[in-house]
């Protein structure tokens, strides 16, 4: 079998024939990704907002159901979503002929969640370095015609999601773990919705019109207001730090989540697509949801490691 054949990826998945692509109809400049601020005063077209809100709303529920019953759930949680990212992710690149090797992601990426929840991160590394050996690995069984391009993009695919979202793992497992996973929700949560409502009301001067062209400053500067306020608020509250502590965090996570969904925005306009799937109403993929979560565990839970020590 050829393993570059369009259609399969070298675990011998076939492209799901519905996978949204770029259209010679589509505004210029409009990519359809999932944006937190908009200079518009309307809804994108065909944007359902009552269902939009009515996804966010279980979305957000959910993590603060699981915190605060059985911990561990939220991780099981994460991880789901985690998995059909990567599978959306795939498919995007399979529509470039980009085929990763799904199955020892997957298998790697569950034994660094599992380290780095039950043994620590030393056990997480050990489990990521004998990921990436699987996935060089893996993909020799293939023609050597794109050996490369294939393993870097696995590479590319293991430390953008698996790796990242390990950190919510670590927060998870330290001491006040609940509250540690909690605040990096809401931090997140407050970059998206201040971000929206904020470009929404006031959103005229662009922020990077290459890249994605509904994010604007005046949504950007709305994100930073209601991150430092729930950052200096939350961060006394839940883990006795300061209040000082809690504007840089939120300074950091509105930096972080920024950058994530600028990245997310410009992986879409280089496969040329508009979505990364059609699984949450009005939103898009799971991807479109997690991108600035993805940029923004790792940097919490640093944070929160050099301000709240374990």
């Amino acid at each position: 079998m050829d393993l570059h054949e369009p259609g399969r990826d070298i675990d011998g998945g076939r492209t799901d024939a519905t996978h949204q692509s770029r259209t010679p109809g589509d505004p210029p400049g409009e990519t359809g990704e999932d944006s937190t601020d908009t200079p518009q005063r309307t809804p994108r077209t065909g944007r359902n907002l009552p269902v939009a809100f009515a996804v966010s709303l279980g979305l957000g529920a959910f993590p603060v159901l699981t915190l605060f019953t059985v911990k561990s759930t939220f991780l099981i949680f994460v991880g789901a979503a985690v998995v059909i990212a990567i599978w959306e992710l795939s498919r995007a690149l399979r529509e470039r002929e980009i085929a990763i090797s799904l199955i020892p992601i997957y298998t790697g990426g569950t034994a660094i969640w599992t380290c780095a929840y039950w043994l620590g991160y030393r056990a997480a590394l050990a489990a990521l370095v004998l990921t990436v050996i699987a996935v060089i690995a893996w993909r020799l069984r293939g023609p050597a015609t794109g050996y490369l391009r294939d393993v870097t993009a696995g590479m590319f695919t293991l430390s953008y999601l698996p790796l990242a979202g390990a950190f919510v793992a670590l927060m998870l497992s330290a001491p006040g773990g609940a509250h540690r996973a909690f605040l990096f929700v809401v931090l997140t949560v407050c970059f998206d919705t201040g971000g929206y409502f904020a470009g929404i009301l006031f959103g005229k001067h662009l922020l990077a019109p290459a890249i994605s062209p509904k994010k604007t400053w005046e949504g950007l500067a709305g994100s930073l207001l209601t991150c430092l306020v729930a950052g200096g608020v939350l961060l006394p509250v839940l883990l006795s730090g300061h209040v000082w502590q809690g504007l840089i965090l939120g300074v950091a996570v509105v930096a972080a989540a920024a950058l994530g969904d600028l990245a997310e925005s410009m992986i879409k306009r280089d496969l040329g697509i508009k979505d990364m799937g059609t699984l949450l109403p009005g939103h898009g993929g799971v991807l479109d949801r997690i991108d600035a979560m993805v940029m923004t565990a790792p940097v919490t839970w640093l944070l929160l490691v050099i301000f709240i020590p374990h």
